[in-house]
């Protein structure tokens, strides 16, 4: 029986979601509006609204347009553990720490792997790309082994690599990991979901979207170069970033910029439009 883990391609399709149908349109319709009163003082009234109000929305669009693409929506894939597929570790006591490497609660062990740090920066696009503090972000990923917690053999009992922070007044916040491994079918990625407060995140309330962030190849090889990765790196050669199901439509705003070493670690940084 195949391990529930390396089963990514075929259970990520069966609960893929399309990106943003924005993406699909592009332009927007702007409806006539057309005055009706009699007297010369509403017609102008209603003019000047209607003139105030167009300025207003093309103010607002030149500025999203100025500040960049969102970032794509994606499937949260098979192992979500924010209770849309089994279990829901958002609404436990200790899911809101920056370290994930160690599981809480119940938990024990201690993912293994090349140290990481993921920096994360999130911008509003319905306000000029402003920092969006406060919002709160649930982020995810596989361990050294293609293994998710809560859902892999093995680890079923354990929620490490899973947390939640909030964003400060800059809309920055950042998570200590382990490079992820890589597992059949799926590009090496970093899965997350952006909800608009800390207190919606910790209920398992309305999202704002759900993400991926991809890792650069030659990263991802120099990594999986050390102990610990050797199936990995017959797992990426099967699945390159050109024909993975998420990224190879396109991974612009979704590809980390990574620097640092395997001994001190690295750090992997992304701006997440919403």
């Amino acid at each position: 029986m195949t391990p529930i883990h390396d089963r990514g391609l075929a259970f990520d399709l069966a609960t893929l979601t399309r990106r943003r149908a924005l993406t699909l349109f592009g332009g927007v319709g702007i409806a006539s509006l057309t005055a009706c009163g009699t007297g010369g003082g509403q017609s102008t009234s209603t003019t000047t609204s209607t003139t105030t109000s167009t300025a207003t929305t093309a103010a607002s669009t030149a500025a999203a347009a100025e500040c960049g693409d969102v970032i794509p929506q994606e499937t949260a894939g098979p192992y979500p553990g924010d209770g849309s597929n089994g279990p829901n570790v958002l609404t436990q006591s200790g899911i809101v720490r920056g370290d994930i490497r160690t599981s809480f609660g119940t938990g024990s062990r201690t993912a293994e792997g090349v140290p990481l740090r993921i920096e994360l920066t999130v911008q509003n696009t319905g306000s000029g790309c402003a920092p969006y503090a406060g919002a709160a972000v649930y982020l995810w990923h596989c361990d050294i082994d293609g293994k998710y917690s809560l859902y892999s053999s093995g680890v079923t009992s354990e929620n490490y690599l899973r947390g939640v922070q909030e964003a400060d007044s800059s809309g920055k916040l950042a998570f200590t990991s382990i490079f992820p491994g890589a597992y059949q079918g799926r590009w090496p990625h970093i899965h997350f979901e952006v909800y608009p407060s800390l207190a919606e995140a910790t209920k398992a309330g309305t999202m704002i979207t759900t993400s991926q962030l991809a890792l650069p190849e030659q990263i991802c090889k120099t990594v999986y170069g050390t102990t610990g990765y050797v199936q990995s790196v017959r797992n990426m050669a099967r699945t390159p970033l050109s024909s993975d199901m998420v990224f190879s439509d396109g991974h612009d705003e979704q590809m980390a910029d990574v620097t640092g070493d395997v001994n001190a670690g690295y750090t992997a940084s992304l701006t997440v439009r919403v």
